[in-house]
């Protein structure tokens, strides 16, 4: 049996967010995490589901998202194909920007790493720092998490947020 080096293949603490806000939007999240787990992904632990208005038209169906903190040994780029992949089995669609989806997967941070390829990914998530649906839902399964690149910790970052970001998100 060959001794494996540790810094070969090491596992990396990942926060990915899925939501949905067409057809059975649990069902589409769902599904989601089975293919997750079907690529050698594993979940540590995964928020409560909450329901959002939809960004930046409130007028489009509201959102269903959830937090995984998941460990997995795939590179960033890597898993972010397998993100896309799964996308596109549950049904998503070439759309314009921000347009409703059956399953939208984001890697929100990637074991702290910071990470600019252009076009492709940005680590951590660029936006996730202003959206209600990311940070209340992190802060239920790591309320020590700290953003990477802004140094500010969890609460701070929600206190930042809009009050009606606050009020307007509902735990299902």
């Amino acid at each position: 049996m060959k001794n494996r080096d540790i810094s070969e293949d090491p596992v990396k603490i990942v926060y990915l967010g899925i939501g949905s806000n067409l057809g059975i939007r649990r069902k589409n999240i769902e599904k989601a995490k089975f293919q997750l787990k079907e690529n050698n992904i594993k979940f540590v632990s995964f928020s409560n589901y909450y329901e959002t208005f939809s960004w930046p038209n409130p007028k489009y169906p509201k959102y269903l998202n959830i937090i995984l903190k998941i460990v997995c040994h795939h590179d960033p780029l890597s898993l972010l194909n397998i993100c896309k992949k799964i996308e596109m089995n549950l049904g998503r669609k070439k759309s314009k920007k921000n347009f409703p989806r059956k399953c939208d997967i984001d890697i929100i941070d990637y074991h702290g790493m910071k990470l600019n390829i252009k076009g492709r990914l940005n680590l951590p998530h660029e936006r996730m720092h202003k959206r209600n649906f990311v940070l209340i839902p992190l802060f239920e399964i790591e309320k020590n998490w700290k953003h990477p690149s802004k140094k500010l910790d969890i609460r701070t970052l929600i206190s930042l947020l809009p009050m009606g970001d606050i009020t307007s998100i509902k735990q299902i």
